[in-house]
């Protein structure tokens, strides 16, 4: 399961993308709901796998 400290940095993140124009607001939107259904479909398990797999790579580089 991913941590709180990443869910609030992917949300930092959009909101700069939001400020500075680089996102809109109706395709911001139209991507988090996209990540809502997604997390109660039956891919949740392989994506967050996937995601945990990215994670320990990247701290594996900076070790």
């Amino acid at each position: 399961m991913l941590s709180l400290s990443f869910v609030v940095v992917l949300a930092v993140i959009v909101v700069v993308l939001l400020r500075s124009g680089r996102l809109h607001f109706g395709p911001g939107l139209a991507a988090l709901l996209l990540g809502f259904c997604l997390a109660s479909s039956g891919a949740a398990p392989t994506v967050n796998h996937l995601l945990t797999a990215c994670a320990s790579a990247l701290s594996k580089l900076g070790a």
